[in-house]
């Protein structure tokens, strides 16, 4: 039988925030929205606004998600994905590529959460290997950019081809679309972890926001003592 000292309270939030993880890992706690009611969501998003986290992001937010947190004034909305108190910008500029429309849900995730931490993103879409004449149009903008995020579906190829065209740290991202025996991204995961081309670094299928995290800790600064 529980007591009545340690019987929970109606109002009582099931959730422990953790406000300090910006400061330790270089990005902050973001509020996953599946699993959680359109309620509990906005209260934790207002929770991590009152306490001055900075940025506070809350993605896959479905519609009534959505809903819910349009009472949340400030917010930048892509996607799924929703964004307040960005951070200063960093002056870091960050490629977001993408190999056709499919991927663009993935790709509207990654890009709102480098905004978010203060990078200047660049789109460059639907460069996907089936045309790759314009991923070859596009080989000056992705080489000056200081890291790339390349999402994509079917059997993961495009992140090899940048890899073998220029220098620029990347983060490849497969994604659960295709055809056939493209089993939900799996084969673009794959085909991502075993590419030829050396120095490709992978996320799990859709992860946008793992992929900007990682961005995120590359592009932290550090101030090493002399």
């Amino acid at each position: 039988m529980t007591s009545p000292s340690s019987a929970p309270t109606p109002d009582a939030r099931p959730w422990v925030l953790d406000v300090d993880r910006r400061r330790r890992t270089g990005v902050p706690e973001a509020v996953y929205s599946p699993g959680k009611t359109p309620t509990h969501v906005r209260e934790i998003v207002l929770e991590l606004i009152e306490r001055g986290v900075e940025p506070v992001i809350a993605t896959r937010c479905d519609d009534d998600h959505q809903a819910a947190l349009a009472e949340v004034d400030g917010a930048h909305v892509l996607g799924r994905t929703s964004v307040w108190n960005p951070t200063g910008p960093t002056g870091r500029r960050v490629g977001v590529v993408t190999a056709g429309t499919a991927d663009h849900v993935v790709a509207d995730e990654a890009a709102i959460t480098l905004d978010a931490l203060g990078h200047d993103v660049t789109r460059i879409d639907d460069v996907g290997v089936a045309g790759v004449h314009r991923l070859l149009d596009r080989a000056d903008d992705l080489a000056a950019l200081d890291v790339l995020i390349v999402v994509a579906g079917m059997e993961g190829a495009l992140p090899t081809a940048v890899a073998g065209l220029v220098d620029t740290p990347l983060v490849a991202v497969p994604t659960s679309t295709g055809y056939g025996s493209s089993f939900d991204g799996m084969t673009a995961l794959a085909a991502m972890t075993a590419s030829c081309a050396p120095g490709v670094s992978v996320v799990g299928i859709d992860n946008g926001f793992g992929a900007a995290c990682v961005v995120a800790r590359w592009m932290r600064e550090r101030h090493v003592g002399s």
